[in-house]
Parts: structure tokens; C-alpha cells; sequence
């Protein structure tokens, strides 16, 4: 790393480690829980902890903490392991689970009850509560903190046993009751839970709690930097007590730093979970929702992602992001690389009254005028065409310079056409628009030199491709906020999502494949969609519109 090199806090934090000797290589890791799918806020951790591996030559390990059964679905860890191979980062043969070590958590909370250190409580989790205390007030002895270390070593094992129903025994940390740390006072390490876990089966019925099994974790694979997110920093004392009281030779250092948060967007499990439960949206990765599935479900790709994160920073201190920032990390990484091709969204029909009918000709077109490395096209042009509804307008106001009876515009890479009128149906909706052309307009210039202000772009009738095109937005109601003050429900947009059902593109889409990424002329950026789009019937999602309100920051 070189000198003049930008570090955040926790690059300074782990360069001081090193020089110091505290630990002589850097091993970091991702441990989510198997309980929904990521969002976007869980790849600024995947990405900072893969990031950190590799920026200081060390290893990043990907580690599920499945320790509460009741919640986990092998479903969420396939998904998972698809999010973030996707992002790039490589666990190498480094994929652990929390559950690979059971069996070494429960003798370490053997372990903490020879020393004394744990004990069995028959109090209830109300109780348990109650007995804890406030922030403003100690919490009280558990009547059953007394027993002896051979009792507790046998009440656990029974525990194991299954000898006792769930809730009914817990083995609770021997701390310190009037601890200014909630999190200190005698925590729960281990409860009954008579489930069925997604790897280990029935082999267990009982199961460490998260704050127990996780710098347990940490130790074993020998991770050196144990980074999380804020919520945590009132429970590093708690990791660090177990790290010590355990006697690991090299313990972990727990590292906290602020979460991702986007604003107007959902991310709550529960609150995703009841949409796809509803059919409001199709799953978690519906488009609309900020899931790693669902942004590369709508055409999202790792590096915009990754252009974001790095963009958002770390920090200590809270903030939210702002989704246009989001868009625009895609606008950027797209534009170079989409190839930009026309279609109609919602399509009318343009016929060139003077332009022979038995005739096609071919026109070339440039596929990306800022990359010329994406080469070029020939694009079929004919009598009949395709052009967007809103280019033409019977009656239109001032400045609008498209398609209107009597004014002149560019069909882009073709011809000169001058409109002459419309044909409308029995409801006034107009079918077809009508036109003549210049012949020696060819190529979008008029050897006269006469200006035209409007350009449109256009699909040929004959070789169109049929596709649907769906358009997004916040699937959030903006102006209300995301979450219904008096209920909690969500404030849904009811337009969130439109349909296009017979859009007609140029043949240069035919064989476009599910995550191929296109610019529509004048629309966006759109991408195949993998789960609806086949081969008869391409479906296309909006990844982002072209213009963009987002202002790049300032750079110190």
C-alpha cells in the first residue's frame, strides 16, 4: 500500500496491529445468518471484509451463523452463496457453518462452568428480563446462580439429553449483574430448542446464542479482524470476555463500523416477506426491492455495486444514502459498455407515403458513440416503421419540435421526414401517423444544409422483435415516507411497476440472453430478464432511466 494511499479507520486500525506484531497476517470473514436474502446494505460488508483480505495479502472465509434453527431455510444459504460470488468475492475453499462447530461450543461452555464462570437458570425469558434490570438500575442475582459447578455440569448435560423442554432451562454467563452494560448482566449463552436444523439435523437440541457462538467462530478459524456494524459496539465487551475467558492464544479483535442504509427503500425481512407473501411483488428478488437477487435480477452489475459502496465510504458515524447515487454508479459503468439500440416502447405506426414499398434497405449505425471498440450494425429501414407515441402530436405546445403535421425531423441514422397527418380509430386513439421523406437526406444530413430540430428514433415494421418491457419505480410511495405512521404498514406506490406488453425492437436484440444489458435510444438502460425472458418472448427490465438528479460529491 503506498503512503499517499486514502486509509479508512479500520485500515489504520489493522496497519498497527500488524506493526505492533499483534497478529502478522489479516484474516477476515462474512458470517450471515440464513434467514432472508442480502440487501444491498450486506454488500458494503462482504465487499469491505473481501477487500481488506485482499488488499493486505491475508484470507476471507464465508461462514454461515445458522445457531437459531427456527428461522433458517437452505433456500437463504444457496442464495446467499450466489450474492456474493457475484460480487467477486472468493472464499477459495474457505465455506464454513456455524454449526461445523457444536460440538466445540459445547465444550467450551463446559469449560466456562468448571471455572465457575456459567450456570444453569430455571427462570423463565420474562423473568430473566425482569431480573435484568434497566439502564438506569442494576440487575438482580438469579435465584439459581449458586448451584454448584457439578450440578450445572450435570443440569447441562441433561440439557443435551433432551431431558427438558424448550424454555423450561438456559445456561447463563457468570458476569456481573450491575454491569452499566446491559449485554454484561449474566447473558443467556445457551437455550432448549427441541428443532430440526437445516445441517445438523436432530443431532442437537440445544443451541449457543448468537453472542456466544460468534467469537467462538471467529476464534477457531482464526480470524484476526472481526469486523461488524454498529449495533455491536455495545457488545464487543461480551466478545471480548468470552475470547478471554476461553484462553484463546490469539483472540480476534472485533472492529465496528456504520451500516449502509438507503433511503426510501425496504429492507426489513418481515416487511419483504409479507409482500412476497401477498403477491405484491413476485419474491425477493422482485426488482423493486433492494435485494443483491433483486438488483441483479433488474440488471444491476457487481462493479456499479461496487462503484457505490466505495463511493458510500467508511465511517463510524451513521447516514443514508441516497438510491439516485445507486443509479447513478450504474449510468456510469453501463454507458461505455451497453450497446445502444432502438426500441419503441409504446409503439405507433409511421408510414413513409413516398417510399417504395417492395423496398428495404440496410443502414449502418454505430452500436456505442462513446466506445468504438462495440463496432457497428446495419439497422433494416423500410415503408413502414415503428416510432414511439409520444413523437407525435396532433396538436402540440410550444418547443415541441417531434412529429406534428407540416414539421420536419431526423429519423436517427435514416432520412428527413415531414409529417402530413394521422389516421385515427372509432375512439379518436391514433393508429397510424403519415409522412414523406427526402431520398437525398440519407444518413440524417440534407445536402441543402437546412436545419431540423427534432430526432426520433424508429424500428422497421417488417423485421421488428416483439418484447415486454416492464418499468420501475420505488415501490415506495416517496412523499409518504416508508413506513404508515399509525400502523407500521408500508406506504406502497401503487405505480411501481407498468407493463409494456408489445414493444418492438430492432433485430440486433433477437438472441439477447437472460442479464444481457442494452441502452434503449432515449429510454434507459435495460436488461433481460432471467426469470420471465425466453427466446419466443424476450422480457426486459428497466434498470435505470437516462437522466439522472444525482450531483457526484465534491473531492477533498
Amino acid at each position: 500500500m503506498s503512503e499517499t494511499e486514502s486509509r479508512n479507520f479500520i485500515e489504520s486500525i489493522i496497519d498497527k496491529d500488524l506493526a505492533e506484531g499483534v497478529y502478522d497476517t489479516v484474516h477476515t470473514r462474512f458470517p450471515p445468518e440464513p434467514n432472508g436474502y442480502l440487501h444491498i446494505g450486506h454488500a458494503k460488508s462482504i465487499l469491505l471484509n473481501y477487500g481488506l483480505a485482499q488488499k493486505y495479502g491475508g484470507k476471507f472465509n464465508m461462514r454461515f451463523d445458522d445457531t437459531n434453527p427456527t428461522k433458517e431455510d437452505i433456500e437463504f444459504v444457496e442464495s446467499i452463496k450466489a450474492d456474493i460470488q457475484w460480487l467477486g468475492a472468493d472464499w477459495e475453499d474457505r465455506l464454513f457453518f456455524a454449526s461445523d462447530y457444536f460440538g466445540q461450543m459445547y465444550e467450551a461452555a463446559v469449560k466456562l462452568i468448571k471455572k465457575g464462570k456459567a450456570y444453569v437458570s430455571d427462570l423463565t425469558a420474562e423473568q430473566i428480563k425482569e431480573y435484568r434490570g434497566s439502564l438506569t438500575e442494576p440487575g438482580k442475582e438469579d435465584p439459581f446462580s449458586g448451584r454448584s459447578v457439578e450440578e450445572n455440569l450435570q443440569l447441562f448435560q441433561e440439557m443435551k439429553e433432551g431431558k427438558y423442554a424448550d424454555g423450561e432451562k438456559v445456561l447463563r454467563a457468570r458476569i456481573d449483574m450491575a454491569s452499566p452494560n446491559i449485554n454484561m448482566r449474566d447473558p443467556v449463552i445457551y437455550r432448549v430448542a427441541h428443532m430440526t436444523h437445516h445441517n445438523t439435523g436432530d443431532a442437537w437440541c440445544i443451541y449457543p446464542m448468537y453472542d456466544f457462538a460468534h467469537p467462538i467462530e471467529d476464534a477457531i478459524e482464526g480470524i484476526t479482524h472481526s469486523i461488524c456494524t454498529l449495533e455491536f459496539e455495545d457488545h464487543r465487551p461480551l466478545y471480548d470476555w468470552v475470547v478471554r475467558e476461553l484462553e484463546y492464544p490469539q483472540p480476534p479483535k472485533q472492529i465496528e463500523f456504520a451500516k449502509l442504509y438507503l433511503k426510501n427503500v425496504v429492507t426489513g425481512k418481515r416487511y419483504i416477506k409479507k409482500l412476497v407473501q401477498e403477491g405484491i411483488v413476485d419474491g425477493w428478488d422482485d426488482p423493486r426491492l433492494v435485494s443483491i437477487a433483486a438488483l441483479r435480477r433488474r440488471g444491476f452489475t457487481p462493479e456499479s455495486i461496487r462503484m457505490f459502496v466505495e463511493l458510500c465510504g467508511v465511517s463510524k458515524a451513521n447516514s443514508i444514502a441516497d438510491y439516485a447515487a445507486l443509479e447513478y454508479c450504474i449510468r456510469e459503468d453501463l454507458k461505455a459498455k451497453a450497446p445502444r439500440y432502438m426500441a419503441i416502447i409504446d409503439p405507433v405506426k409511421l408510414i413513409i407515403d413516398n417510399y417504395p414499398e417492395d423496398r428495404t434497405e440496410m443502414l449502418p449505425a454505430g452500436n456505442n458513440p462513446e466506445n468504438e471498440e462495440l463496432g457497428s450494425r446495419e439497422i433494416p429501414f423500410g415503408r413502414e416503421l415503428y416510432i414511439e407515441r409520444e413523437d407525435f402530436m396532433e396538436e402540440p405546445p410550444k418547443k415541441y419540435f417531434r412529429l406534428f403535421p407540416g414539421n420536419e425531423v431526423r429519423l436517427m441514422n435514416a432520412y428527413f421526414v415531414t409529417c402530413t397527418g394521422c389516421v385515427k380509430d372509432e375512439n379518436g386513439r391514433v393508429t397510424e401517423v403519415h409522412c414523406t421523406y427526402d431520398p437525398a437526406s440519407k444518413g440524417g444530413n440534407s445536402p441543402d444544409g437546412r436545419k431540423v430540430k427534432g430526432t426520433i428514433h424508429w424500428v422497421a415494421a417488417d423485421t421488428a422483435v416483439s418484447a415486454e418491457v416492464r418499468l420501475y419505480e420505488n415501490i415506495i410511495d416517496e412523499e409518504k415516507g416508508v413506513y404508515n405512521e399509525e400502523d407500521g404498514s408500508l406506504n406502497l406506490n401503487p405505480n411501481s411497476l407498468t407493463v409494456m406488453k408489445d414493444c418492438k425492437l430492432e433485430p440486433a436484440f433477437a438472441g439477447a440472453e437472460p442479464y444481457d444489458r442494452f441502452q434503449f435510444v432515449r429510454q434507459g438502460f435495460f436488461s433481460v430478464d432471467p426469470k420471465d425472458s425466453t427466446a419466443e418472448k424476450l422480457v426486459f427490465n428497466r434498470i435505470v432511466s437516462l437522466k439522472s438528479s444525482y450531483v457526484l460529491p465534491k473531492q477533498d
